[in-house]
């Protein structure tokens, strides 16, 4: 099966920035007409500029995905320039690290309505529109963490709205895959985007801690992150839905009671 998108049109929020710009850098090299979304202007034009540098075809959109009205406007707007998406990457998310205790509840409902609620409108805007697309199968793609089912200090918010989109994917895998649409998700572990650099593991101190508990010894790279999306999304994987790729480097495996016991590490 091929990995290639000559006639898809893919829908990536979130696409001004880190996986969501990688992502859409690739799938347009490989052919797809590509439509970014974002709340900042600037850095989805500079996407838009990236894609073209490579040959591909890309459009910008402002949308706060907080908003139903501003994502149906993004699907009208995508509609009118390529003809309707088949395709979509819910990539955009809010994270910071916060004991629960101090969480504000305007901090819990930002993460919240941008993770999950945002991922079901998108979602949803898509499926309403995927008739009227020119391809009879498309791809939702939701970017979690693996946190969704392990839980993670520091982020109640951020883990309760993944594991949210993380249950949710598995639901619309079934109710949708009628439509011709698949829904899967990848989960990253640790990566290197500037963002996740400074919110998330902002000194080397920090890195260095987290490096040692990653069994390959390195965090993810945005190349690991596009290669697991792009065969999810691709013709490749036209019978897998409803699942999700962890792309953590055994991290979220290296968890046992006896990872710390007196045995020295083969190799």
């Amino acid at each position: 099966m091929s990995q290639g998108f000559d006639g898809r049109v893919i829908a990536i929020t979130g696409g001004g920035s880190g996986m969501g710009r990688a992502m859409a850098i690739d799938f347009a090299s490989l052919g797809a007409q590509v439509a970014v979304c974002g709340r900042r202007r600037e850095p989805l034009e500079e996407t838009v500029d990236l894609v073209k540098a490579v040959g591909g075809e890309a459009t910008a959109y402002t949308c706060d995905v907080r908003d139903p009205a501003q994502i149906d406007a993004f699907f009208a707007g995508v509609t009118e320039a390529y003809g309707a998406p088949d395709s979509l990457v819910n990539n955009a998310a809010g994270n910071f690290v916060a004991n629960a205790v101090d969480l504000s509840p305007n901090g819990w409902r930002a993460v919240i309505d941008i993770v999950l609620n945002g991922t079901f409108y998108c979602s949803r805007a898509l499926a309403l529109g995927f008739p009227n697309a020119k391809n009879e199968t498309g791809s939702i793609l939701n970017v979690i963490a693996t946190y969704a089912w392990t839980g993670n200090p520091g982020t109640a918010h951020s883990a309760a709205a993944k594991a949210g989109v993380w249950n949710l994917t598995k639901t619309l895998a079934v109710e949708w895959a009628p439509l011709g649409l698949r829904v899967n998700c990848i989960a990253p572990g640790p990566t290197d985007t500037e963002a996740a650099s400074a919110n998330l593991f902002p000194t080397e101190a920090i890195r260095t801690a987290m490096t040692n508990e990653i069994p390959l010894k390195r965090f993810a790279s945005l190349d690991d992150i596009v290669n697991s999306a792009r065969f999810l999304m691709s013709d490749a994987a036209n019978y897998i839905t409803g699942e999700t790729l962890v792309i953590d480097g055994g991290e979220s495996l290296n968890k046992g009671m006896f990872q710390h016991s007196p045995l020295t590490p083969k190799g």
